[in-house]
């Protein structure tokens, strides 16, 4: 079953998640040049504060905490270990360019807690090889968002298309580590609708999504209703013959494909 992510600060709407099971709590304090990067983009820009890293995890009583911090800079080692006081269970590093980035935030981690690297940038991606036997990782994540972005693609879901969110996942497998990927809207929502985002996921063998906002729309059913129709829906998916499988990952690279057609020339 997917561990489903949600990222907030709300500690009553933390208790409703940690009451369904399977979730990850995740409180955003990534700042440093997120807003010039996704600039003119309808993506999430935290608001986050450190002491919500303390009121979420006062809040849950099963659910993992994850933290994701700003990218390596001067303050990394106070922020870790402030992060780290409050109760993070993992931390997730942004933004890394390269293996010795990422050993560097290994070593002012030490071990404490295990350690998420979010694959974002094209560097990250060459020099994969590199760095996914780093000691004190527990998953790789490949954050869509900003990947296309530093890729040059027009659409989120291109990387998967063209087989690059595979290559992360088999990597991350051949080192028994967890492995995610991207958000999920509502099911029969989004340009490449959730139904086929969970298909993906279930053929790589991914651990963990972030559900996107379209889940707190009060529309159409609670949260807790819209969580429980992804259940369902992943449980369907789990049924596929090998060979429906590999028919739904040739329809849904085609899609996607389509839509960033569509999409025109990049700016």
């Amino acid at each position: 079953m997917l561990e489903l992510l949600q990222i907030t600060n709300d500690p009553a709407f933390a208790r409703r998640c940690d009451a369904q099971g399977h979730f990850r709590l995740f409180v955003d304090l990534e700042r440093l040049g997120k807003a010039e990067r996704q600039a003119g983009r309808n993506t999430f820009i935290s608001v986050h504060q450190l002491d919500d890293v303390s009121r979420i995890r006062d809040a849950v009583k099963h659910s993992p905490l994850m933290v994701r911090v700003n990218p390596l800079n001067d303050g990394t080692a106070s922020e870790v270990d402030a992060v780290i006081a409050r109760g993070a269970d993992l931390l997730m590093l942004p933004m890394f360019t390269t293996a010795a980035e990422l050993q560097r935030f290994a070593s002012l981690v030490d071990g404490r807690v295990p350690i998420v690297p979010l694959l974002e940038t094209a560097s990250a991606l060459d020099c994969l090889g590199d760095w996914i036997a780093t000691p004190g990782l527990q998953e790789a994540y490949v954050g869509l968002n900003d990947l296309h972005l530093s890729l040059g693609h027009r659409f989120m879901f291109e990387p998967l298309a063209m087989g690059l969110v595979d290559r992360v996942a088999s990597a991350a497998h051949a080192q028994g580590l967890r492995f995610g990927f991207g958000g999920i809207a509502r099911l029969d929502e989004g340009l490449l609708p959730g139904r086929d985002v969970l298909a993906e996921h279930l053929r790589l063998r991914s651990g963990a999504v972030i559900l996107s906002r379209t889940f707190h729309r009060a529309q159409d059913g609670s949260f807790e209703d819209q969580v429980a129709q992804l259940r369902q829906a992943e449980a369907q998916l789990a049924a596929r013959s090998a060979e429906q499988v590999e028919a739904d990952r040739l329809r849904i690279a085609d899609l996607i494909r389509r839509i960033a057609a569509g999409m025109g020339s990049l700016p």
